[in-house]
């Protein structure tokens, strides 16, 4: 009988120490398994009020609105768990391919190619091959184009991209532009992965540094490739809600999988975007003041 009790108060003992190690690792379990879900939960009541009383406490009665539906673009960006931007003309203050155009000698012939391409005359697959085919960078010129001629940030987008982040939304580049010109950008001026939250095209060199194509596989390489990278962002993350800003019209053709298209005009307006922008707007203070004031 006193054997019986010693291995019955051993048992006894095992079972509280068990159910206790449990109890210390649940917290754990639910900071690892459940984080995502309760990050968008939170992130969902943190929005404050409809569209419309968002944008009446944020700018007053008074201003006036440009888009198809500025009531869904505010909610929509208040509440959203990802933000996904576009780089050339927007995140910074010119075309990137451009710039390396005129360090290269041929930016007239390679601007009126970016030009169609972003009024959506012509298939974007197309004006990137035609770009590069007449540019052949190489990499040594294209690392020397960016130290002798940095590429400019848009007014504002630091702070904006700071204000998203401490709102606790993720934040992504996604861009018909060149990695190698984006990844400094990304990792050093706004404190972004550049591989994780960077969505843009691969130029391909050769062992001498000189160019041999491009990565067709990237979503962002062809004509509709911007919805392509969002809903990959969207599958892989399980988001919510999800919002693209941008200049051009390979940016609107990303609703859907975006909640709402945020037209930006601040470096350059086109009238065909601002026809199909959700909300178009030319100042990121704009969209900065909802993120502050109603994802809180």
């Amino acid at each position: 009988q006193a054997m019986n009790s010693v291995v019955a108060a051993t048992a006894a003992a095992a079972f509280v120490v068990q159910q206790q190690q449990q109890r210390r690792c649940l917290p754990f379990l639910l900071s690892t398994r459940f984080y995502s879900s309760a990050k968008k939960a939170m992130m969902m009541a943190a929005a404050t009020g409809s569209g419309a009383e968002m944008m009446a406490s944020t700018f007053g009665k008074d201003k006036s609105f440009v888009g198809q539906n500025v009531e869904n673009a505010v909610e929509s960006l208040a509440k959203a768990d990802a933000v996904c931007i576009d780089v050339d003309s927007t995140v910074i203050a010119e075309e990137g391919i451009d710039v390396l155009a005129d360090y290269l000698g041929k930016g007239d012939a390679v601007a009126a190619l970016t030009a169609k391409a972003m009024e959506g005359s012509t298939k974007f697959q197309d004006a990137l091959r035609d770009r590069l085919d007449l540019l052949q960078p190489s990499k040594a010129q294209i690392e020397r184009c960016l130290e002798e001629r940095p590429l400019v940030l848009t007014d504002g987008i630091q702070s904006f991209v700071e204000a998203l982040k401490t709102a606790g939304k993720d934040v992504y580049l996604v861009s018909g532009g060149f990695r190698i010109m984006i990844e400094p950008i990304a990792e050093h001026h706004l404190g972004l992965d550049k591989v994780a939250n960077l969505y843009a095209n691969t130029i391909f060199f050769d062992s001498d540094g000189l160019y041999e194509g491009f990565d067709a596989t990237e979503p962002t390489s062809a004509d509709m490739g911007k919805p392509k990278a969002l809903q990959l962002i969207k599958e892989a993350n399980n988001y919510e809600t999800m919002v693209m800003i941008g200049d051009g019209a390979t940016d609107a053709q990303a609703k859907p999988p975006a909640d709402a298209f945020i037209g930006f005009g601040g470096v350059v307006a086109r009238k065909p975007v601002q026809d199909v922008a959700c909300w178009f707007v030319t100042d990121f203070a704009d969209l900065q003041h909802i993120v502050e004031q109603h994802s809180k």
